[in-house]
């Protein structure tokens, strides 16, 4: 007789594995049949990393802490020994997901971080204490569920990342030119434009950035590390430089060719259009800019085609000047001020590529 493993199982735990999740079983079953089928589906290595409950009942609460690390099958256990083992991992500062369908599984999935009851299967005790209750009884939909978890917390990121560095940009902008003792290159109704428009329109696509499988790759980030990490800021900076920096190359050429009036127009038009492009920029860590993942998302692109197609209706109609205090610009300005914002688009791919080349020679 035998009752084997599903199909998708090993790909599951070997999928878990590789994202730096710890598969561990637990199991009333005896240790040789629970060894026998964690070995199968890649979770066990090695007899010595299987244990049953009655080496559990001989240890204490600080013993097991330093026991679990080892052992991956736990045979022949009990309710207690169960949610002993889920907080021995809490107390090692790891998140625990826990999954079960009797009602001698309830404590532990209540105990646990995260409590998955089976829905097909599992008793209402399990499903009452469960967090999340799987449809499928399919241990495969829990490392889907990661995944796009994972891309949901990196399609946040990057929109933060969009919002901070372009807002960056024009900080820096307007403070060069206080310091400078030059004219305020913004209007208080192109702020409102940018903010309203250039902004929010691109975060929103980010938000629906399609997902990547890569993000199985990464290891598991910690509970408490606040989303805007050293890292994650030094990118915002450097990012925010370059927009800031062409804005103001901008602002200057106008500013001396035909005096303020033109120096804040370009500044503003350069300024949308350079964060237009730059949600290019925010669709990854890597570069983007020779690869599909550059047109992967008709949002963006939506976005994008919408926003040039204002701010460029704002510098070249005529009637629009008064309203938004620019001076009507023709073909020739007008491509001045694409060429700037364009500019920083390959420029931080360039860093980004620098940054991955970088990255890849401190990881040998």
């Amino acid at each position: 007789m035998m009752d084997p493993p599903r199909e998708e199982s090993k790909a599951a735990v070997a999928e878990c594995i590789k994202a730096g999740i710890r598969p561990v079983m637990i199991t009333g079953d005896h240790k040789i049949t629970a060894a026998a089928i964690a070995k199968r589906i890649g979770i066990l290595h090695d007899l010595s990393e299987a244990c049953e409950g009655a080496d559990i009942e001989k240890m204490s609460d600080e013993e097991l802490k330093g026991f679990v690390p080892d052992i991956s099958v736990y045979a022949r256990v009990s309710p207690e020994h169960k949610i002993r083992i889920v907080r021995a991992w809490q107390e090692r500062g790891m998140i625990v997901a826990m999954t079960g369908d009797g009602v001698n599984d309830a404590p532990a999935l209540k105990q646990a971080d995260i409590g998955v009851a089976m829905g097909i299967t599992g008793t209402e005790v399990a499903k009452d204490a469960a967090a999340m209750v799987l449809t499928d009884d399919n241990f495969a939909t829990i490392v889907k569920a990661v995944e796009n978890g994972r891309n949901l917390y990196r399609n946040i990121q990057y929109a933060i990342q969009f919002l901070l560095s372009g807002n960056f940009g024009a900080i820096l902008a307007v403070l060069y030119a206080s310091v400078a003792g030059l004219p305020v290159p913004f209007a208080p109704v192109h702020l409102l434009f940018i903010n309203l428009l250039t902004d929010s329109l691109p975060a929103i696509a980010l938000g629906v950035e399609p997902s990547d499988s890569d993000v199985m790759n990464e290891k598991p980030r910690s509970a408490d590390e606040s989303i805007l990490t050293k890292d994650f800021l030094g990118k915002i900076g450097l990012e925010g430089f370059v927009i800031g920096a062409m804005t103001m190359i901008a602002f200057l050429t106008g500013y001396h060719q035909d005096g303020a009036l033109l120096g804040s127009t370009y500044a503003f038009g350069t300024l949308c259009l350079a964060r237009l492009f730059h949600g290019f920029n925010c669709k990854s860590d890597h570069p983007v800019i020779f690869t599909n993942r550059f047109f992967n998302n008709p949002w963006l692109q939506g976005a994008f085609v919408l926003g040039a197609v204002l701010i460029t209706a704002v510098l070249t109609v005529p009637g629009l000047h008064h309203v938004f205090q620019v001076e009507t610009l023709n073909p020739a300005q007008l491509g001045c001020v694409y060429l700037y914002a364009f500019a920083s688009l390959p420029i931080i791919q360039l860093l980004k590529w620098i940054r991955t080349k970088l990255g890849k020679n401190g990881e040998r």
